[in-house]
């Protein structure tokens, strides 16, 4: 993107995922897992690159805009939500091999994405000159204490909800509610990840985008507070409304916070570097669930308790950068 434009990395990357969607097809179609898989792997390659538009979405934005720019982008999320769960369902069972059908409407949708950019008006970066400003390595972009709060919040507020997230439905059947009550409250949980975006971004321009990572922080930790205190579908319902608003504030805020402390030079090794970091804790925090759930000797109960006890330190982590940041600017 850095080199040809942001018009040439969503192209490839739509490009990806409409092959992964054929391959998966394939494997269906063939019974093979492991071609599946490999469809799975393609598809991966887009969801490398779609967390990009929140920064493309600031290429051409005044500074002060930026972080409604993020929040924008990220609501669309919830569009995208409801469209995916109606798709699934009208789809799953619409022929005989299960799923089937949808991954051929994703193979669709994603081959209107060469149609969509065809809109996008986000100038292609000049050539370098060879006197021109490089930024900073990035040992030393590692150094700035704005940019470690940043990608330390992002990571914990991302990785954390994902990590309570994935282990909902175990729990919530393992206690014995229908499979049913587990979707429902997904979906409550996701309609409160991007409903506030088309609002958090107003609250960011208004206090800053450390108290908006702050106040996420502290939503997560209530999520986590309601989680341990039952396991009725009221509490259930509650942590997952209250993780999806902790997320939405502190990811939203730490992606608006990195923006306005890098260089234009410094965009693509920030953003890529900030990305790796934060969907690598995502990925860690997916695989760590399963085995928090089962690390009491199959108790469901104990095991969701272990996965909320689980995000304590790293949300202590969080706020206390944020408090360390605040201490260093005054001292300044």
């Amino acid at each position: 993107m850095q080199r040809h434009g942001r018009r040439a990395g969503f192209l490839l990357a739509v490009g990806f995922a409409a092959l992964g969607a054929a391959v998966s097809f394939a494997g269906l179609w063939f019974g093979s897992f492991w071609l599946f898989t490999c469809g799975t792997l393609l598809t991966g390659v887009y969801m490398a690159a779609q967390g990009f538009y929140r920064f493309a979405a600031t290429d051409t934005a005044p500074l002060e805009f930026q972080g409604k720019a993020i929040s924008y982008v990220l609501a669309a999320g919830l569009f995208s939500a409801l469209a995916g769960s109606w798709v699934v369902r009208h789809t799953a069972e619409a022929v005989t091999v299960p799923f089937m059908a949808t991954y051929a409407t994703l193979l669709l949708i994603n081959l209107a994405g060469p149609v969509i950019f065809a809109f996008l008006d986000i100038p292609k970066p000049r050539a370098a000159s060879p006197d021109a400003p490089q930024g900073r390595p990035l040992r030393e972009l590692l150094r700035v204490p704005e940019i470690i709060v940043a990608v330390i919040c992002g990571t914990i507020a991302y990785a954390l909800m994902n990590l309570v997230m994935t282990s909902t439905p175990l729990a919530v059947v393992g206690c014995g509610f229908a499979t049913a009550d587990a979707a429902n409250i997904v979906s409550a949980h996701v309609i409160a990840m991007f409903l506030p975006s088309f609002f958090t971004g107003h609250l960011i321009a208004r206090f800053g985008a450390p108290r908006i990572m702050l106040t996420g922080i502290v939503i997560l930790m209530l999520a986590g507070m309601v989680a341990l205190s039952g396991v009725q579908l009221t509490h259930f319902y509650g942590a997952l409304i209250l993780l999806g608003l902790g997320w939405n504030f502190g990811y939203i805020g730490a992606t608006a916070f990195l923006t306005q402390h890098h260089r234009p030079e410094e965009r693509a090794r920030v953003q890529g570097m900030n990305d790796a970091i934060v969907f690598g804790g995502v990925f860690l925090a997916s695989l760590s669930s399963g085995g928090l759930m089962n690390c009491m000797g199959g108790d469901v109960q104990s095991g969701w308790n272990a996965v909320n006890l689980a995000m304590v330190p790293f949300l202590v982590l969080a706020g206390a950068t944020l408090i360390w940041l605040k201490l260093r600017v005054k001292a300044e």
